[in-house]
């Protein structure tokens, strides 16, 4: 794991404790994002919660698929803790009694990286994920990896950011000193692109803009370090913007104000796409299936992608 990826998990961790007071755009983003399951035909066994946080999708996935299990995967214990305390997932002792119960566990905490995603192949029929695609480095590869260990024919349903998310705040903090104040985040297009490049089918992007408004600059930088949002990926500060650069700041927010509030934009992008028949290699190679006249046994053989 590298030093970033490091830093972005001990700012979740220290987030854990007060995620979930400070959470409500993720809260109504997971609200959001659950209705583009209406009317989608799946009945899955397991869902993969991929960068669950707290664990708050849970009941909303619980409710919508009762008899699934659910993987809650993030990269920060402390939120799997949170998670796990909720949802009631057993601990120390209480653990092993648990095993002797031969009824599935609803959630299942996983602590890693879902650029590298600990699961078999071909075991889970819903991936989602809410708020979380925005913290990888490699968004193509991690798409590979949800496409890999998804069934055939499973559904990939998530939401990001996109480019104009905290518009306002880059715009204030351009100039005032060397560092980038605020994450690059990836094109809609872009993010479509990578899915049908990692193998999946029939792609869906939407988008929208939610704004929230906060009386000073201060009130919108705390909720980003209680939620562990204010990490920044490139060019990061080392260490606390000097009193200077803090002045010029919220001097150049000010100029956003609007009846009395500041705003703070996010852009967020929705997406889902099927994994499909999944007849291809993780190489990018395709299986053809053959079949003998007059027989049942399948042989196949890998094309080569510049055939």
């Amino acid at each position: 794991m590298d030093d970033l990826k490091r830093a972005i998990r001990r700012s979740f961790e220290r987030a854990a404790a007060t995620y979930e007071e400070a959470a409500f755009l993720q809260k109504e983003v997971v609200l959001r994002l659950d209705e583009h399951l209406d009317g989608v035909k799946l009945d899955p066994a397991l869902i993969l919660d991929a960068g669950c946080g707290t664990g708050f999708a849970y009941d909303l996935l619980k409710a919508r698929f009762p008899r699934a299990s659910v993987l809650g995967l993030d990269i920060a214990h402390a939120m799997l803790r949170v998670a796990s305390d909720r949802h009631g997932q057993a601990h120390g002792w209480r653990k092993w009694v648990s095993r002797l119960n031969p009824r599935p566990t609803p959630f299942t905490p996983i602590c890693a990286d879902m650029e590298r995603m600990p699961l078999q192949s071909n075991c889970v029929d819903l991936a989602w994920s809410s708020l979380a695609l925005q913290w990888v480095d490699d968004l193509e590869a991690t798409f590979r990896g949800v496409h890999r260990v998804l069934k055939p024919g499973g559904l990939f349903l998530f939401a990001s950011f996109g480019p104009d998310t905290l518009k306002e705040l880059r715009a204030a903090s351009n100039g005032i000193d060397d560092y980038h104040h605020v994450n690059r985040f990836i094109d809609m297009h872009d993010v479509g692109d990578a899915l049908v490049h990692a193998g999946f089918a029939q792609p869906v992007m939407e988008m929208e803009h939610i704004t929230l408004t906060y009386a000073e600059l201060s009130g919108l930088l705390r909720d980003l370090k209680a939620i562990g949002a204010h990490t920044v990926k490139q060019g990061a500060r080392g260490g606390l913007m000097g009193r200077v650069a803090w002045s010029q700041l919220q001097q150049n927010y000010e100029r956003f104000r609007q009846d009395g509030r500041l705003p703070a934009t996010y852009e967020v992008v929705y997406g889902h796409a099927w994994a499909g028949a999944k007849d291809r290699l993780e190489d990018g190679r395709q299986v053809i299936q053959f079949r003998k006249r007059g027989g049942e046994m399948p042989l196949s053989t890998p094309r080569s992608p510049l055939s």
